[in-house]
C-alpha cells in the first residue's frame, strides 16, 4: 500500500474564501479516512484585508507536526502568494490564476516567480466559477475541485461536507457543487507532471476531526461541567462559543461577564458552592484575574481556568502564537500562590487535559490552570475520543461523620496537606472563608507559625498532582538510555520534536525528548534524570526569554541551550533539526 504524506496550503486575501476552502478540504479527506493536522494563519484586521492561509497535512500513517513545505500550493491571489512560493517544495504543484483581474506590472504574477523544478497549474477559476455559478465568488470551491479532480479523489466526500455546512442554505450548497464540479472536471482533463500522490487512506479509526479549542470542550462536558463563565478574547473565544451551545442542553449555565475579573470571581464563586467551574481567556485577561487567583489560592477553592497564548505583551499579535505567558501562569499574583499548571501538547491531550483540570481542581482544592496556545487552539488533528467519559464524577475528599462536627476544621492540617471540605448548606459544616490569613476553622490568624503551616499545606498538597490517575506529568520519546541530544519541550512545539527525533534517528543520531506536560508542580527528578542522560539538551520554545527553559534550570540546576523564536508562527521542523546537528557537530570538534 503506497502511504500519504502530503501538504496542501492555500493563500489568499480575508474575504476571499481561503480558510473556508481550507475547512472543506481538511474535513473532506478527514471524512475519506486519511489523518489530518490542519492549522490556519489569518489576520487581525477587518474582513478585506490582510493575508490568509490555511494549510493541512493529510496522512495514512500518524504525524505529529505540519511540514516545511508544502506539496501542493494554491495561489488564490497574486499579492499574498507569490511570498509563499518559497514554501512549494521541488516537483510539487503550484496552482494560480491564470488571468488577474486587473492588469499586473511586470513580474507580479505568480507565473513570473514560479522556480524551476515546481510544477505550474493555471486555472481560468474566475471563468470556471462564472460559468458555472454565475459568479467569481467560487474561486475556492473550483480550486478545490481541481485539486480533487486532478489527484483522482473521490467527489463524494466533498458532497457530503458541501451538504454539511450549508445544510441551511440548500440553494448555496447546490451553487457550491457546481463550482465543485467545474473544477474537478478541469482538474481531471489535466496532464499532471508533479510527483505528488493520494494514496488510499489507511485502515478506518473511529476518529473525529477536533481542533484544540473544541477538544477543550469535549472534555469539560465528559467531565460534567456545571458552570461557566467568560468574556470574549482571542484565540479563546471558541471555547465559551461552543459550551454555549452545549451546556444549556445538559441543564448547565453558562454566564457571559462584563470583564475577565468578573468571570474568574464567578467561577470561584461556583467552585466554593460545589460545582465544577470554569472559564477561558488568552494573557490580557489572565493578568487581570490574577489577584483573583490569590484568593482562590487562600481560600482553597477549585477552579478551571483554560489560558490560549497568543503574540504579546498589551494587545501584541492577537492572532499570532505564542509560548510566552508561561511566568504569569506559574508565578502571576502576590505572594505565594501555588496552582496547578496543566500544558496539553496535541488535540488529543486537549481533551485529557481538560477533564483531569476539574478532577485535580476538586482534590487538591485549587485553582488549575491549562495553557494552550493559539497554534494548539486553531489546530485541527483526527483524534480518538473515548466512547465514554474516562473522567471521575466527583473527585473530592471524602468526608467523614467525624468531620462534620461542632468545631468543623475546614483548613484542617491533615497528613496529606488536603482538608475536608463542606460545601454551603452541610448540616455541621459551617465555616468562614476569607482572603485573610486563618488557622485551621478559617477564622483569621496572623501568627507566625499559623501563616507558616498554611502557606507549606498549600504548596505540599499539590506534589500528589504529579501522580494523578491516567495523567502522566512527563513522557519520554525516541531512543533509550544515553542519547547524544535530548529535546526538552512543552506545548505545541512538542509534535516539532517528535518529527526532529525521526529525522535524527534515520542520521544515526541517537536522540530522545521529554515532553513535560505538567509544569507546576514541577516533576524535577524525571527531568534531571533525562538531562543527565544526555550529552546536550536543547529546549526549543516560541517566546523570547525562553521562560521554560528558566524553569528547568532553576529547578534541576543543570544546563541546557536555549532555542527562542517570537515569529508568531509554529516552530519549524528544519530550524529545530539544524540546531541538533549544529550541536552534535561541536561535540565532534570538540572530542
Amino acid at each position: 500500500m503506497n502511504t500519504t504524506d502530503i501538504q496542501i496550503a492555500i493563500c489568499g486575501s480575508a474575504g476571499e474564501g481561503t480558510i473556508a476552502a481550507g475547512d472543506i478540504l481538511r474535513s473532506a479527506l478527514a471524512g475519506a479516512g486519511y489523518r489530518i493536522i490542519a492549522f490556519d494563519a489569518y489576520p487581525a484586521e477587518i474582513r478585506g484585508f490582510g493575508k490568509c492561509v490555511a494549510r493541512l497535512r493529510a496522512t495514512t500513517e500518524q504525524t505529529y507536526s505540519l511540514k516545511d513545505k508544502s506539496d501542493i500550493l494554491v495561489c488564490l491571489n497574486d499579492e499574498h502568494g507569490i511570498p509563499h512560493l518559497g514554501e512549494a517544495r521541488d516537483y510539487g504543484a503550484v496552482i494560480y490564476e491564470a488571468n488577474s483581474v486587473v492588469p499586473l506590472a511586470e513580474g507580479a504574477h505568480v507565473s513570473a516567480h514560479i522556480r524551476p523544478g515546481q510544477i505550474p497549474y493555471p486555472v481560468q477559476m474566475r471563468e470556471l466559477s462564472e460559468n458555472a455559478t454565475g459568479s467569481n465568488r467560487s474561486r475556492n470551491m473550483v480550486v478545490i475541485g481541481f485539486i480533487a479532480g486532478l489527484y483522482g479523489i473521490e467527489r463524494e466526500a466533498f458532497y457530503r461536507i458541501i451538504d454539511t455546512k450549508f445544510r441551511k442554505k440548500p440553494g448555496v450548497a447546490e451553487l457550491n457543487h457546481k463550482a465543485f464540479d467545474a473544477g474537478y472536471a478541469e482538474g481531471s482533463a489535466t496532464f499532471r507532471l508533479d510527483d505528488v500522490a493520494f494514496g488510499p487512506p489507511g485502515a478506518k479509526l473511529d476518529a473525529v476531526m477536533l481542533n484544540g479549542n473544541a477538544a477543550v470542550v469535549k472534555g469539560c462536558l465528559d467531565a460534567g461541567i456545571d458552570s461557566f463563565f467568560g468574556y470574549p478574547i482571542t484565540p479563546a473565544t471558541t471555547i465559551m462559543e461552543r459550551l454555549a451551545i452545549e451546556m444549556p442542553k445538559r441543564g448547565k449555565r453558562l454566564l457571559q461577564t462584563e470583564d475577565e475579573i468578573a468571570a474568574v470571581a464567578a467561577a470561584i464563586g461556583a467552585g466554593y458552592t460545589g460545582a465544577r467551574a470554569a472559564t477561558a481567556t488568552s494573557g490580557p485577561g489572565l493578568a487581570l484575574m490574577s489577584e483573583m487567583l490569590g484568593l482562590a489560592v487562600m481560600a482553597e477553592v477549585p477552579c478551571v481556568i483554560f489560558v490560549s497564548q497568543r503574540g504579546g505583551p498589551a494587545t501584541g499579535i492577537p492572532t499570532k502564537t505564542e509560548q510566552a505567558d508561561l511566568n504569569i501562569a506559574l508565578y502571576g499574583g502576590h505572594g505565594d500562590a501555588p496552582r496547578i499548571v496543566l500544558a496539553p501538547s496535541n488535540v488529543e491531550g486537549c481533551y485529557r487535559c481538560a477533564g483531569a483540570a476539574f478532577e485535580m481542581a476538586e482534590r487538591y482544592q485549587t485553582p488549575v490552570i491549562v495553557l494552550l496556545d493559539l497554534y494548539l487552539s486553531n489546530r485541527y488533528e483526527t483524534v480518538l475520543i473515548p466512547p465514554a467519559s474516562p473522567f471521575a464524577a466527583d473527585s473530592d475528599k471524602p468526608l467523614n461523620k467525624d468531620d462534620l462536627q461542632p468545631g468543623y476544621k475546614r483548613f484542617a492540617l491533615t497528613d496529606d496537606f488536603v482538608s475536608p471540605r463542606a460545601l454551603p448548606g452541610m448540616a455541621g459544616g459551617m465555616h468562614v472563608v476569607t482572603g485573610l490569613e486563618h488557622n485551621e476553622l478559617g477564622r483569621v490568624n496572623e501568627q507566625p507559625e499559623v501563616h507558616e503551616a498554611m502557606s507549606r499545606k498549600r504548596h505540599e498538597k499539590l506534589k500528589a498532582a504529579l501522580n494523578h490517575p491516567d495523567l502522566w506529568a512527563f513522557r519520554r520519546y525516541g531512543d533509550a538510555g544515553a542519547v547524544q541530544v535530548g529535546l526538552l519541550a512543552w506545548g505545541s512545539t512538542f509534535g516539532e520534536c517528535l518529527e526532529v527525533i525521526s529525522r535524527a534517528q534515520r542520521d544515526g543520531i541517537r536522540c530522545a525528548a521529554l515532553k513535560v506536560r505538567m509544569l507546576h508542580p514541577f516533576p524535577v527528578e524525571a527531568v534531571t534524570e533525562f538531562i543527565d542522560g544526555c550529552d546536550v539538551v536543547l529546549v526549543p520554545e516560541l517566546n523570547y526569554q525562553g521562560q521554560f527553559a528558566r524553569l528547568v534550570q532553576a529547578e534541576t540546576c543543570r544546563k541546557v541551550v536555549r532555542y527562542n523564536r517570537v515569529t508568531g508562527t509554529p516552530l519549524r521542523v528544519d530550524d529545530i533539526y539544524a540546531q541538533v546537528r549544529s550541536l552534535v557537530e561541536a561535540r565532534r570538534q570538540v572530542a
